[in-house]
């Protein structure tokens, strides 16, 4: 086989010869291309996902180091998360958020209450609410309304200057109480 190339070689004229060894070199050329190619992707790919395994990992470690604290959490919310006693859940919770915000003096409009989602961890109910008062007396509205044995969640809050009086934050909220999921009420 090699005699055959050499004969084949031989009977090439030089231009002919250089067009061979030319085509040959593009050709080794895009070989090499490709070949480094894959292996640099390769080594990215396996960077990228020994980062990620590390990440992995570290948060495993702080995840083993707090597992007390976590059981001790989980043990208090089994406790003292309450169960879901039926829809007049929502307008308790509208009842409770009038009277907070009655305490600050703040303006109550456009109320609404409904259900909220149920997930593994929690079934809600919610009642959204738009506000009218100044910033400080608002802060205060925000404490008294989310304190962790009250399991009431802002979903969603939308504050903005009132265009009308520069003094008065406006403010329209989506506040949910997060009871137990069904499945731990049966178990």
């Amino acid at each position: 086989m090699m005699e055959k190339l050499r004969a084949a070689y031989q009977r090439m004229n030089q231009r002919e010869r250089m067009m061979t060894l030319a085509i040959a070199a593009v050709l080794f050329l895009l070989i090499n291309i490709f070949i480094w190619k894959w292996i640099f992707g390769t080594i990215g790919t396996s960077r990228r996902e020994l980062a990620s395994r590390k990440a992995t990992r570290s948060e495993q470690t702080v995840y083993m180091k707090e597992r007390e604290l976590w059981a001790k959490r989980d043990q208090w919310l089994q406790k003292t998360q309450p169960t879901l006693k039926g829809a007049e859940e929502a307008s308790t919770l509208l009842d409770q958020l009038k009277q907070i915000a009655g305490k600050y003096n703040i303006l109550i409009e456009n109320p609404a209450i409904g259900s909220g989602e149920t997930t593994p961890n929690h079934q809600a109910i919610f009642a959204s609410i738009e506000t009218s008062s100044h910033w400080t007396e608002l802060v205060h509205f925000l404490y008294d309304v989310q304190q962790p044995d009250g399991f009431v969640v802002f979903e969603s809050v939308n504050l903005a200057i009132d265009g009308s009086d520069p003094t008065m934050m406006r403010g329209k909220f989506k506040i949910a109480r997060w009871f137990a999921p069904p499945q731990r009420k049966q178990g």
